[in-house]
């Protein structure tokens, strides 16, 4: 089915299609940030019908970042010949009562990009200054982060380090499914991360678990259109990895980026805000590359997980377990003037999204 991207015409005619296939509650996630914030901003919350409940998932890369990981950005850039860069969703992550932000004010060298690129050209400006690169994200933004240290390697630039924070998507799917915390009927899956990993990594959800997936755009129609193949999967008694956003994914993915991710990085352990460690979750430098690895630099020992913010339930938000009217923070002193969890915090956060688009009580 080939859709325009605003059609009125079109969005009325599935929205009767998704009337005309329910038979009872329905409860999808969407698993990307970015989408949270599509059907927020697009009113398709309050078109559904109720028996449609769309949960957000752990799509946020910042809010997923434990707060001891950002504690340990923030250590090493207290180190005066450190330039502590990264992009710019980080700054206002409270951890302990400050936030990057905060130490930049302070005067601490914190500075934000667009790309780990420039993180780069500012090391080779100032090679009397450690530029430390902290990488926070998904499959999206690994390619871009390899290239640039394979370039720091060809220019042998000694000044510049990498400090990884980044995470897998579909172990963090897993996780939840095997948890069995949060029952769920199908999954709204990333259009961003699947244009570089494909369809197979999601393979798992319907072969183990029996549930059906849709890779999605993020225009209003593609959120519709995929809603509908979830439905019409169920009706047909179908669990299969489906591609809805074919204009810019490919079921192979993207070889050459996930290339250059496995020559640089290597899957590890990792923890997640609200979801505990979870196996092959994380991207770790080789140790082909250890000199561009800040870990190894900088001599830094794995850090003590630290404790939610009191009343804080950024890490049940993310699980699916909650919704974010349901923290007894949010509005009242957790807004983003005001942030608590980082999930008020990013521009891709649920609490932020809520906030925004349904107002202060949350109700979209």
């Amino acid at each position: 089915m080939e859709l325009k991207r605003e059609d009125p015409e079109e969005a009325k005619e599935l929205l009767e299609r998704i009337k005309g296939l329910l038979k009872g509650p329905v409860r999808f996630m969407e698993v990307c940030g970015t989408h949270t914030v599509s059907i927020f901003r697009s009113g398709i919350k309050a078109m559904l019908p109720p028996q449609i409940d769309l949960i957000s998932g752990p799509g946020c890369p910042v809010c997923v970042t434990p707060p001891e990981e950002i504690k340990r950005a923030m250590e090493l850039a207290l180190n005066g010949d450190v330039a502590l860069v990264t992009f710019g969703d980080l700054m206002k992550v409270p951890v302990g009562g400050k936030s990057l932000e905060h130490l930049k004010a302070e005067g601490a060298d914190v500075r934000v990009v667009l790309s780990p690129l420039d993180a780069l050209q500012i090391a080779l400006r100032e090679p009397k200054k450690r530029v430390v690169f902290f990488a926070v994200g998904f499959e999206t933004t690994a390619p871009a982060v390899a290239a640039t240290v394979l370039e720091a390697k060809r220019q042998a630039v000694k000044n510049f380090f990498v400090l990884s924070a980044q995470r897998l998507i579909p172990p963090a799917i897993r996780a939840l499914l095997e948890g069995g915390k949060v029952l769920l009927d199908g999954f709204i899956l990333p259009g961003h991360v699947s244009v570089i990993i494909g369809k197979e990594p999601y393979g798992f959800i319907a072969r183990e678990f029996r549930l059906p997936a849709v890779i999605t755009g993020f225009e209003p129609l593609d959120v519709l259109e995929s809603i509908w193949m979830l439905l019409e999967q169920r009706r047909r008694g179908l669990s299969q990895v489906l591609i809805q956003y074919r204009r810019a994914v490919r079921p192979e993915g993207n070889l050459r980026a996930c290339s250059l991710v496995e020559e640089v990085f290597c899957a590890v352990d990792a923890r997640w805000r609200g979801l505990g460690v979870i196996p092959q979750s994380g991207l770790k430098l080789r140790k082909g590359f250890s000199l561009w690895d800040a870990e190894r630099a900088f001599g830094l020992l794995p850090p003590e997980p630290i404790p939610e913010p009191a009343g804080c339930s950024c890490g049940e938000v993310l699980q699916g377990l909650k919704k974010p009217p349901q923290c007894k923070l949010f509005g009242k002193v957790c807004t983003p003037s005001s942030p608590i969890g980082p999930c008020m915090v990013s521009s891709e956060g649920s609490c932020a999204a809520y906030y925004k688009y349904g107002g202060k009580d949350g109700q979209g």
